[in-house]
């Protein structure tokens, strides 16, 4: 079983404040480590300390070097790894759509670039969310939460935006395999519910949502498997729950697209189950 990363330098932490749910906290340095395809179904708002990193994220590669921001939709499915032979590090704050929506007291955000140069608000986002990881006090959690949201407010459009009009098409998809997670899914089950015919699905789907069908499957189940984890279920039992293999499976899955184990992020966290 998987218990940590190949390269001594790929390390990757979690976090979650007790107070506040919808928010959750991430610092990693990346040398080695190759992130496969994931989301976070959460706005991810955070900044690079060091290195470069490099990513896929709608159907393009990005370079993200040091002092500079990261934004992330919460349906972008995306890669990431070190673009050189220094370690790549960051520190991100995943928020909730309703939390950030209270946060700012406005219509949802929408990111039309997953990176912004901008060094000021760079330097200014790690320094919040460097402050948000030692907070112990939840006044001054929130404090910095919302300073930080505030920040980066004028790298987003304030209104909901789709890409064109095939995208609620497979929203339905996406809210169909959200939905089956536990069973085997096939293409013209998929096909079926966004009203193509097998193989116009697969190519239509790639063209608009970045990924194949079975790629953002896989980053739904993983998603959804580390909601279950943060909650306390145990990772067996979270396994078969998002349809796979066993926990073996799950281990090796969650690893590649989060840098922990579900025990070691049940650990970070302070929610491994009792035995």
């Amino acid at each position: 079983m998987l218990k940590a990363f190949v390269h001594a330098e790929d390390q990757a932490q979690y976090r979650r404040p007790a107070h506040r749910d919808g928010v959750e906290l991430y610092h990693a340095q990346i040398l080695k480590h190759s992130f496969e395809p994931h989301l976070h179904e959460a706005y991810g708002l955070g900044a690079i300390t060091d290195g470069v990193g490099r990513f896929r994220w709608r159907g393009g590669e990005h370079l993200a070097p040091r002092a500079t921001l990261m934004l992330m939709n919460p349906e972008d499915i995306h890669t990431g790894e070190a673009a050189t032979d220094h370690a790549w590090a960051y520190r991100m704050v995943y928020l909730d759509e309703a939390l950030l929506a209270d946060l700012y007291g406005g219509p949802t955000w929408r990111f039309d670039a997953a990176v912004a140069h901008d060094a000021e608000a760079a330097t200014r986002a790690a320094t919040l969310i460097a402050a948000l990881w030692q907070a112990r006090e939840p006044l001054a959690f929130d404090s910095a939460l919302l300073a930080l949201v505030q920040g980066l407010s004028r790298h987003a459009h304030r209104a909901p935006q789709r890409p064109d009009g095939a995208a609620p098409r497979f929203d339905t998809v996406l809210d169909f395999m959200r939905s089956h997670l536990d069973r085997r899914l096939d293409t013209e089950q998929l096909a079926a519910v966004a009203g193509l015919s097998p193989f116009h699905f697969l190519r239509s789907f790639k063209a608009h949502q970045h990924a194949t069908p079975q790629q953002a499957l896989m980053a739904l189940r993983l998603f959804e498997a580390k909601r279950l984890l943060a909650s306390g279920e145990p990772p067996a039992e979270v396994a078969a729950a998002v349809g796979l293999a066993d926990q073996a499976h799950l281990t090796r899955s969650f690893a590649r697209r989060y840098g922990v184990t579900p025990s070691r992020y049940q650990q970070q966290l302070g929610t491994r189950p009792r035995r």
